[in-house]
């Protein structure tokens, strides 16, 4: 039972985390927006007219917005956990969008536990939300519930060679990450059909390391990232990490991985 009460207040400080940084997080958001831009160039490759679209950890709202751009006549749900979010993506509906009805429904909720009526969503979309579950199989087969039969998963995450610079200068309590081929495999536990996997890396510089602690603390997520690092290991760390310096500047690679997925016809028993 500890460890679960355990988990259950580390989600419970991220919430508050992620609500404090509702104002500041557009700010420093440039890795968030380049792969929502990423991620819609790959719709491009599918044939979908949802009449329902979610965009599930939505933060304050540019994915929702990409996929009311995208798909203007299907309904748009913004969903997250964080309110103060919320009140963002609300908040920046245009007047012509909210006199046509058209403004994002802003949803309070928590991606394992979705109110949602099953089989209600063409198309389901997360970015950049997943990592930051212990378990994401729990949040695939909700997913995969409130899905239609021929709906679409697309998503991506954090991939294990996050910050791999911190790790090789002696990081030991940077959160750890699934691969690609754990989500994969989840996604078939979870009952999607035809996943498809990828990944990249995005490498970001900055000029010291209290500009990696500040975007990450203006995003919400420094202590979600970097976990219980002491002054005296976080000093340790980022002498080590400025040996790395390239031209002035310290290198931080981001892992994205990719995953798109179908929700099939149910096999017949």
């Amino acid at each position: 039972r500890a460890p679960v009460r355990a988990l259950g207040t580390q989600r419970r400080l991220m919430r508050t985390d992620f609500c404090r940084a509702a104002a500041s997080y557009d700010e420093v958001a440039v890795l968030a927006r380049e792969v929502s831009l990423r991620m819609t160039a790959r719709l491009d490759l599918v044939k979908i007219a949802p009449a329902l679209v979610a965009d599930i950890g939505c933060a304050t709202g540019d994915g929702i917005r990409a996929l009311q751009a995208r798909y203007p006549q299907a309904l748009p749900l913004a969903i997250d956990y964080a309110p103060a979010m919320l009140a963002e993506v609300a908040r920046r509906a245009s007047w012509m969008d909210r006199l046509r009805r058209r403004a994002p429904r802003c949803v309070a909720a928590d991606v394992r536990a979705l109110p949602l009526k099953g089989g209600s969503l063409g198309l389901a979309w997360s970015n950049l939300m997943l990592h930051w579950l212990d378990d994401p199989l729990p949040a695939f087969g909700e997913l995969h519930r409130v899905l239609e039969t021929g709906g679409l998963l697309m998503f991506s995450a954090l991939g294990p060679d996050t910050l791999k610079e911190l790790r090789a200068a002696g990081a030991t309590t940077l959160r750890r990450f699934h691969d690609m081929h754990d989500l994969g495999d989840m996604l078939m536990a979870a009952g999607f059909s035809d996943p498809v996997m990828d990944m990249e890396t995005i490498a970001l510089t900055y000029a010291s390391p209290r500009g990696l602690l500040r975007d990450q603390r203006l995003l919400g997520v420094r202590d979600g990232l970097f976990g219980p690092m002491g002054f005296r290991e976080g000093r340790r760390v980022f002498r080590a990490w400025q040996s790395q310096k390239r031209d002035g500047r310290l290198p931080a690679t981001f892992e994205i991985v990719y995953g798109h997925a179908w929700k099939a016809e149910p096999k017949a028993s």
